[in-house]
């Protein structure tokens, strides 16, 4: 698969999803981190020019860093996800990319709306339900996961495993 994603990464939900994510997302396996995806699919990678990297930066500087919590499990049918709040941050990021690059859309067009998640399971519905039932007992017994955005980080998956391509700082603008 030759593809690149832009994604905010949370270590701070490791503690509490990997071992989740490890049995029930099959990209966590494929080196993929928790994450908030901003826009998947986007281009090949050895397509990443110096001027994409420019126009992606310049693009996603109309969000500052902010704060952000994960307090909420939520399922689609065959997916369980932690819910960020606030999720408009997440949605500027996404809007602001798609904008600059149109063709490219998020999850290829295949869903209306933008839905910002941090997924935990996905498969079928009996694994998201175990997946949430479990998420939720966890997230009573630790209470919420409390973190800060202030990168985007551009995945590559040139070799069937995913890394680190770059990573773009939002701006800390002062007013």
């Amino acid at each position: 698969m030759l593809t690149t994603a832009f994604v905010v990464e949370v270590p701070a939900a490791e503690s509490t999803v990997a071992d989740l994510r490890s049995r029930f997302d099959a990209t966590s396996d494929l080196g993929v981190p928790a994450h908030i995806t901003v826009l998947f699919p986007f281009m090949p990678p050895d397509e990443i020019t110096p001027d994409v990297l420019r126009q992606a930066q310049s693009a996603l500087s109309v969000v500052q860093p902010f704060e952000f919590s994960l307090t909420k499990v939520e399922r689609f049918a065959v997916t369980t996800y932690l819910a960020p709040d606030p999720p408009e941050p997440f949605v500027a990021l996404t809007t602001a990319l798609v904008e600059r690059f149109p063709m490219f859309r998020p999850y290829g067009g295949a869903h209306d709306g933008i839905v910002p998640h941090l997924t935990v399971a996905h498969g079928d519905a009996a694994t998201a339900h175990l997946a949430a039932v479990e998420l939720e007992h966890r997230l009573s017994a630790r209470g919420t996961i409390r973190t800060r955005c202030s990168a985007v980080t551009l995945l590559e998956n040139s070799s069937g495993h995913w890394r680190k391509m770059h990573v773009i700082d939002l701006p800390n603008v002062y007013v």
